[in-house]
């Protein structure tokens, strides 16, 4: 495919009306016969930076395997995955991860596929079942692997590396320079495509604030904090706030909701189900405010983001960057706060544009504007967006601009709805059939 043939899927799929510099970059650099490596900060737009030259690249379909996309967690696959079927006309793509059915996966790669996006553990555990053969395999993305080195996974890149005998074109995306790479990667003189100064461009876009606590434990900062800037905006607008341990994030999103503010957690223990709707959740307006880990801090698919908490200063200053990188995002301007303790040292990369002073009788209270939907079926039960629209402005006499976004997943789905018509649409559907088959609908809680 051309440059101008993508362009229409581009902006009918995605909405994209035209590819930023970095994109068309790529494009450009991927008729040459050399491997790219591509530094990019969160943000810029680099997973269509590298899809698209993939297809560029890529023969027509036969079923067999063209290209595979390796990426560190399991929430970035899902986005490749995504934006892959969306834009990938005539081409079959399959994601591999932990987390779900593995048999799902098998059935899937039996019916042939062209390109897998994968989790390096899931994709050489199939490899070494023999449930896929790679050999045919012709061009590689790596895609953020300075995070699956981080992640430890440089045995099973390198056992995958060896499988792939026939690739001939390598996508390399980090959000690090590196020194050297691994021997096993085997690059055949890249070219290196830096837009790391896009970070530059981001710190111009966003405002950081201190916020200091009288106390060491910061939640009574914390969630004034969040009621202050919910008052100044009429609604709790997206936020995430983010804590160095699991554990802290649970005790802070417990924590928050408990003060009334609607928080979901987020982090790498919950099983993938919870982390899929954690973050369906954050997207549809439902819980605006996000408590994470650093697993967060990049690879999801998250919109809109208004606000960065740091309520633990993060450990590093390309986690600090990684996690400021979800505000601002293209051409948006964002907020950044930094709690800071009575004992607490500020660290030395940080720097401030002011001091927020709380207001400790300006508080935000609010009715949850928008309530969800699960649906005890999904994809694979041949359920599609379309399908749950349909039925609940025909069956639950809701009208199309009262329902908000819907999410499909292997075994089960996600409705956004206004939380003025959610119970009355539950009352009406009850007991009613969904592509005739009756299904568990219930308002999560």
């Amino acid at each position: 495919m051309r440059e101008k043939e993508f362009l229409p899927l581009v902006s009918g799929k995605l909405g994209i009306e035209e590819l930023n510099p970095m994109q068309l970059h790529m494009m450009r650099t991927a008729s040459e016969a050399r491997d790219i490596i591509l530094l990019s900060p969160t943000g810029s737009g680099k997973t269509l930076a590298f899809i698209l030259p993939m297809l560029k690249m890529m023969k027509p379909a036969t079923g067999r395997v063209q290209a595979v996309v390796i990426a560190p967690s399991r929430e970035l696959v899902l986005q490749i995955a995504g934006i892959t079927r969306n834009i990938a006309a005539g081409f079959k793509t399959t994601p591999l991860y932990g987390g779900h059915k593995v048999e799902d996966e098998v059935n899937s790669l039996s019916a042939g596929t062209d390109i897998i996006v994968a989790t390096p553990g899931r994709l050489l555990d199939h490899i070494e079942r023999r449930n896929v053969d790679v050999l045919p395999t012709r061009i590689l993305v790596l895609d953020e692997f300075d995070k699956s080195l981080e992640l430890g996974f440089e045995k099973e890149m390198k056992k995958i590396m060896a499988r792939l005998k026939n690739v001939s074109r390598t996508l390399l995306t980090s959000a690090t320079r590196a020194d050297v790479l691994p021997d096993f990667l085997k690059l055949d003189n890249p070219v290196t495509i830096d837009y790391l100064g896009g970070n530059e461009d981001l710190r111009r876009r966003t405002r950081v604030h201190r916020v200091d606590s009288d106390a060491n434990d910061k939640l009574d900062t914390l969630a004034l904090l969040l009621e202050n800037l919910a008052a100044d905006a009429g609604g709790h607008e997206r936020s995430i706030v983010f804590v160095n341990h699991r554990e802290s994030a649970e005790r802070t999103a417990q924590y928050l909701k408990k003060r009334g503010i609607p928080a979901i957690l987020y982090h790498g223990a919950l099983d993938q189900r919870d982390r899929e709707t954690a973050v369906a959740l954050f997207n549809n307006g439902s819980r605006p405010v996000l408590v994470a880990t650093d697993l967060a801090a990049r690879g999801l698919d998250i919109e809109g983001v208004r606000n960065v908490i740091h309520y633990h200063q993060p450990l590093t200053e390309e986690t600090y960057t990684h996690r400021n990188g979800r505000t601002a995002r293209v051409a948006a301007e964002g907020d950044i706060f930094v709690l800071v303790g009575p004992n607490e040292d500020v660290r030395e990369y940080m720097d401030f544009d002011t001091t927020r002073y709380l207001d400790a009788d300006r508080r935000y209270k609010e009715e949850r504007p928008v309530e969800t939907l699960y649906f005890s079926a999904g994809r694979r039960e041949k359920l599609s967006r379309g399908d749950i629209l349909g039925f609940l402005v025909k069956e639950g006499g809701a009208e199309p601009a009262q329902i908000g976004k819907i999410d499909v997943y292997d075994h089960y789905a996600l409705a956004a709805l206004d939380a003025s018509c959610a119970a009355d649409v539950l009352a009406r559907i009850k007991g009613k059939k969904i592509k005739g088959e009756k299904r568990l609908i219930s308002l999560i809680g």
